[in-house]
């Protein structure tokens, strides 16, 4: 369907319940928001197989009784085929975010982390992190620190002991910030107990099961620093995008992954300081000013097809 300034731009955003994919999505179709009127659709994908023979046949069933889509953009594997049949049924213009697992020819755009060295393709887009929803923010307050506490991954380890010490270390030698923790649902269960017991009366626990849809977001915008587990990469890149100091708590590593290297990247590009080099007294490092990939995403998509 064409598009035209008039009218909204119809995006169908395609979602897999994995919370992490879902906010990708949602960062990019409310970075175009913010630039053109839209209209989203939240359409979640059937299995792998259903997906495929919709793809093969042409069809589209979920996709009935909404209106003719601009754009349709699912992030993570489930997505893949159901973009490619909704397209196919549909039309409209399919985008990937993150690696996909077909061949990127398939798609329309393909937005790429750049740690997985996407190569250069005209429908491709190298990105620095995983999109997301978080707006960089003026209104840093130097007396709040937020530490975000990830678990194990298929990247890093965890040592729960090592983890605890750093964070009594950091809230202990800056008594005059107030501090805010939380986890994710990685988060080993009994490391909340272990840390409660170090006594920290700066030191506030919200659980991640705790935590309201966009409490993130708001800790981030208002947070003058942040913390985060290396593990956490997706939460990195969340407090940068809002123009947060970053301070990364090491973790053991599972072997030279592209994630491991991606994290790297960013201390040898001084954007995020390692707890090693972390002088109290000193600030943290930060990603230059208007760092936001969503923003530089939803900007090009929009000069590439809707100008």
């Amino acid at each position: 369907m064409r598009f035209s300034p008039d009218s909204p731009l119809v995006i169908w955003r395609l979602i897999d319940g994995k919370a992490g994919h879902e906010k990708q999505s949602q960062g990019l179709a409310e970075a175009l928001g913010r630039h053109v009127a839209t209209k989203i659709h939240e359409i979640p994908v059937n299995s792998p197989l259903s997906s495929l023979f919709d793809w093969l046949l042409g069809r589209f069933p979920a996709g009935r009784g909404l209106p003719v889509p601009h754009l349709l953009i699912g992030a993570g594997h489930r997505t893949h085929l159901s973009l490619l049949a909704a397209r196919r049924a549909w039309g409209g213009r399919a985008v990937v975010l993150m690696q996909p697992s077909l061949p990127l020819c398939l798609f329309d755009l393909c937005l790429i982390p750049a740690h997985d060295q996407p190569p250069a393709r005209s429908n491709v887009i190298a990105t620095r992190g995983a999109l997301n929803t978080a707006r960089p923010s003026r209104q840093h307050d130097a007396g709040l620190g937020l530490i975000l506490v990830g678990g194990p991954s298929g990247h890093f380890g965890w040592d729960s002991r090592q983890v605890i010490r750093n964070i009594a270390e950091i809230v202990r030698k800056m008594p005059d910030i107030r501090w805010r923790l939380t986890t994710s649902r990685r988060t080993p269960a009994d490391f909340l107990d272990s840390l409660s017991r170090t006594g920290l009366p700066n030191l506030e626990i919200v659980p991640a099961d705790a935590t309201p849809p966009g409490w993130l977001e708001t800790e981030l915008a208002r947070a003058g620093q942040a913390w985060v587990t290396e593990d956490s990469v997706s939460m990195v890149y969340e407090a940068l995008t809002a123009g947060c100091a970053v301070g990364l708590l090491r973790l053991p590593r599972q072997g030279d992954s592209r994630v491991a290297r991606g994290v790297d990247q960013l201390i040898s590009d001084n954007w995020v300081t390692p707890f090693e080099a972390w002088q109290p007294g000193q600030p943290l490092l930060a990603a230059p000013e208007g760092f936001d990939e969503a923003e530089r995403c939803a900007r090009r998509i929009l000069e590439k097809w809707f100008a």
